[in-house]
Formats: C-alpha cells, structure tokens, sequence
C-alpha cells in the first residue's frame, strides 16, 4: 500500500467529520479519586487529541491507587483520554515494579517505534511503538498510536532501517491496529504466545519507545491482576466507552509506550501495551491480551469491515466545521486542495446535506461522510453567508486515520 497522500486527507479539528465518529477515547483514568490512567502516547507536551490526557474518577472498592501512563506520546497540546478505572477480574498483587532499563538485543526483535504525524501540522506528532507480524511488514500497534496520522514512520529496531507506513484498517473501540510498512521484506516477526494462560504473579516486561526518543525501554514487574475493565471518557462529557479483560501489570508504563509488547518470562508477546494508572508513586499499566489483538488484526487483515473495524482510510470532504447555533453543519474553513476547497465552500458557508441525507449538525455531516468511501461522488448542498443555497458535486478524498 502507498503511503498517505497529505493532499488528499480529511479536516482538522471538528472537521474530521466522517473519521471523527471513531475518535472518542482519549485518555484513561483509573482507579480511585487520585488515580488517572492515561494513553502511553509519546510527545512534547503530551496530550493531543487522541490520546494523553489524566483525570480523575471513582473506581470499584479494589481498584488500585498507582499512577501510570500509557505508552502512546503525542508531540502537541491538546485534550487525552479520561475515564474511571478498574473493575471486574482477579485479585491485585502487591507492586513489584522495578525501573526500567534499556532493551537487550533479544527484546528489540520484531519490534518497531512509530511517529506519526498528525492533522497536516507537521509539528503535531505522536510517538508509539509496535510489533512485526510479518516479514513482509505488517505491524500491530494500537489505534491511539496513528488516529489523525496524515503520515507514519516506522523504524525497526533491530536493524534501524525506517519505512513510511499506510494503515491497513483498525478498530477504534478495541483500541488495535494493522499497519502496512512500505516495500519492506526479510524482516524478523515478533514471537506471539496465544496459548499460555495469564497469571497473577507471573513475571513480565513492557518494551516501549519510553518518552518518544526512539530508543526502546524495558520496564519489568509482574501481572497484578487479569480480565480487568477500564471506563474511558470521550472528547464530550457524554461520550464513554470501556475497554474489557485487560492484563494489569505492575511496570513502568511511560509515554511513548502504547502499541508495544507485554512480554513473558521467555521474552514472548502476551499483550498489547495501551494504558497505564497515575495517581502514586508506583505505575499499574494495562495491555490487551494478545489473543484478542491478534483476532482483531487477522479480521482488518483479511479486510473484513464492521460495526468497529475501519478498512484502510476513512472518506472526507475537507472542512473544519465551528460551533454555531442553527440547522446544519457551519464551515469554519476548508483545506487547501480539498474536495471541500474545490466544489467553493467557504468560512460561514453551512452545510445542511449530502446527497439525499440532511444535515442538521456537525455529527451528521460526519456520519454522512463516514457512510461514503474516499473516491464517492456526492452532492453537497450548503447555504451561504447570504442565505444563498448552492449544490455542487464532490469527489471524496482520503482521510487521516480513523
């Protein structure tokens, strides 16, 4: 697969519309009133919008009180990932984190740091890691780690050759994605173990790009708990989603993490890095279980959409859409080369259908276009500044990822 086309992505802030449907979570918050758990995103400042940002919430009577990141770092300001922590699963162990130190040779094997960059700012960027699933290139990471990416890098650090990257598909609410590297071949998978049982008190360590510098990281504990339950705020204050049967580790899970593998006593991959607890003095992290990461990447793998997998890249027209009262979508501007850019939409302009459907508001502006694939002909029918009404042909372009 090419990588993506700047020129042909959707729009930045609200304007995203159709992508943006799948942008809801965060930052995670965990546990009780003074933990947050949060995306391990890597980046300067660290929040952005998909990814970093702590609040607090009430959790369940043993939840735990440790502070942790996940391992995903974003390189601009912006709103995280909030939600309330833990319920459900097996009985917490007592912290055993250790610092963590840099990877051996050993760990680095089939795993890739990441940087993408994010919402045509070139200094927007997020940082992550990955493993290899293929020799051909293809990558498992989280969807937090390239969300908005207009373009990704992927360095394989075993061998320190670097690769652009296309999102083969992903799944927003399980938090898994699927890249393709391009033009890569030879290259070392990660050894996955999907038929060792997770247990409490098993020993275990978090390989990540710790604090986005490229560099990997090993952070060693144990398994504090399984089959974990995470609530996680959205970007509006009614909008939650959960992500279920976690394995909570006691690591030190830092920004820049998020993608990267759990690893076992015999440096295989148990799970998916992609939350951590903050709040203490000692780190609690959560990863996806492997299993279930990997059934999600075979499904993108085999390009079977649905309900919460996103094939490839997302349709989108090219506005930044503002708050306003009224019926409709309002413009607040549009893209330089566009869809949106070339059929005239304008600052003031609302859009209120595409094609037959009507447009009462920015959310159904985006459930519009999420309904299109990129290179869909539609008819977009907005009003002016004047109350004009226009109707214009658009070819949709690609989006940033979903």
């Amino acid at each position: 697969m090419d990588s993506f086309d700047t020129n042909e992505i959707p729009e930045t802030g609200e304007a995203h519309e159709a992508h943006r449907a799948h942008r809801r979570r965060r930052g995670l918050v965990a546990g009780t009133a003074a933990a947050a758990i949060l995306l391990a995103i890597g980046g300067g400042g660290y929040a952005i919008a998909t990814a970093v940002a702590a609040s607090s919430a009430a959790g369940s009577a043993s939840a735990s009180t440790n502070t942790s990141e996940l391992p995903n770092q974003r390189f601009f300001p912006g709103s995280g990932r909030d939600g309330s922590n833990t319920t459900g699963g097996t009985t917490r162990r007592a912290s055993t984190t250790t610092s963590a130190v840099a990877a051996t040779a050993a760990q680095k094997v089939g795993v890739v740091t990441i940087v993408s960059v994010l919402d045509f700012d070139q200094n927007s960027q997020a940082a992550g890691t990955g493993t290899i699933m293929s020799s051909d290139g293809l990558i498992l990471t989280n969807n937090h780690v390239i969300e908005g990416a207009t373009s990704i890098e992927v360095t394989v650090e075993s061998t320190g050759a670097s690769y652009r990257a296309s999102v083969v598909g992903s799944d927003a609410t399980d938090d898994v994605a699927v890249l393709q590297l391009v033009g890569a071949s030879g290259l070392q998978s990660a050894t996955y173990d999907t038929g060792q049982a997770v247990s409490v008190g098993d020993g275990i360590a978090s390989v990540g790009n710790a604090e986005g510098t490229g560099d990997l990281v090993a952070a060693t504990g144990t398994v504090a708990a399984t089959g974990q339950s995470i609530t996680v705020q959205g970007d509006s204050v009614d909008a939650s989603e959960s992500l279920s049967n976690l394995i909570e580790i006691d690591a030190d899970v830092v920004s820049g993490d998020s993608g990267g593998p759990l690893l076992d006593a015999r440096g295989e991959v148990i799970g998916v890095v992609t939350a951590a607890s903050s709040g203490s003095s000692s780190i609690v992290g959560y990863a996806i279980p492997i299993s279930t990461a990997l059934g999600i990447a075979r499904q993108i793998e085999a390009g079977h959409a649905s309900a919460t997998v996103t094939i490839g890249y997302p349709a989108f027209l090219g506005v930044q859409l503002v708050a306003a009262g009224g019926v409709g979508a309002t413009v607040g501007g549009t893209l330089d080369g566009t869809p949106a850019a070339a059929i005239g939409l304008v600052a003031g302009d609302t859009i209120t259908a595409i094609g037959s459907v009507p447009v009462a508001s920015a959310s159904e502006l985006s459930a519009a276009i999420a309904a299109h694939a990129p290179r869909d002909t539609v008819s977009v029918t907005w009003t002016d500044a004047a109350g004009v009404s226009h109707t214009a042909n658009a070819t949709l372009a690609e989006g940033p990822a979903a």
